[in-house]
């Protein structure tokens, strides 16, 4: 009997040594998780401060993004503006130009002895120019005049005597200056 009670201490023995070099495994690797676990909370720590400012740079770019389109649209605004007065200007020119043309075919037309009931047809009165809603952005805008209105003239060419030079006064040499480069 006392050899079987020998045999089972040391079988228990043994079992304990077995138990104290997993206990020493198992105390190690919870170490291990335990530094693993802190520096899991770090990372997770940093990943929320990314995130916070995540969110805080959307929102300044939501922000910006808001200040651009705002300003975008006032300078379409704006440009819109400027294209109905160009437009407005662009029409008023051609019926000038029309009148213009108008005056100097009158004004050949008499150079060579030809009688001339009427120089042109006096134009409609223009329509007002529209007032810009907001203000201008231009604060160095001057306002023109607007110019002369022209009145029809009846025109009635009285030959020039043979051998008698005809004085052209600066405007007409200026005008058949223009007219002559623009061929």
């Amino acid at each position: 009997m006392l050899g079987a009670q020998w045999l089972l201490e040391g079988v228990l023995v043994l079992l304990l040594g077995a138990t104290l070099f997993h206990a020493l495994r198992l105390e190690r690797a919870l170490g291990v998780l335990k530094r693993d676990r802190a520096v899991l909370e770090e990372l997770v720590e940093g990943f929320n401060e990314s995130s916070r400012q995540a969110e805080t740079g959307i929102e300044r770019l939501r922000s910006a993004a808001d200040g651009a389109g705002r300003q975008m649209a006032r300078q379409i605004e704006t440009a819109q503006r400027l294209r109905d007065d160009l437009s407005f200007l662009s029409d008023r020119s051609d019926k000038l130009a029309e009148r213009l043309e108008a005056a100097v075919r009158a004004a050949r037309m008499a150079a060579d002895g030809t009688v001339l009931q009427r120089a042109f047809v006096p134009a409609p009165a223009p329509a007002p120019m529209p007032v810009p809603a907001g203000p201008m952005i231009d604060q160095g805008a001057v306002a023109l005049p607007a110019p002369a209105r022209l009145q029809p003239v009846s025109l009635v060419a009285e030959p020039i005597p043979e051998g008698e030079p005809r004085l052209r006064s600066q405007a007409e040499r200026d005008l058949l200056r223009a007219l002559r480069g623009a061929r």
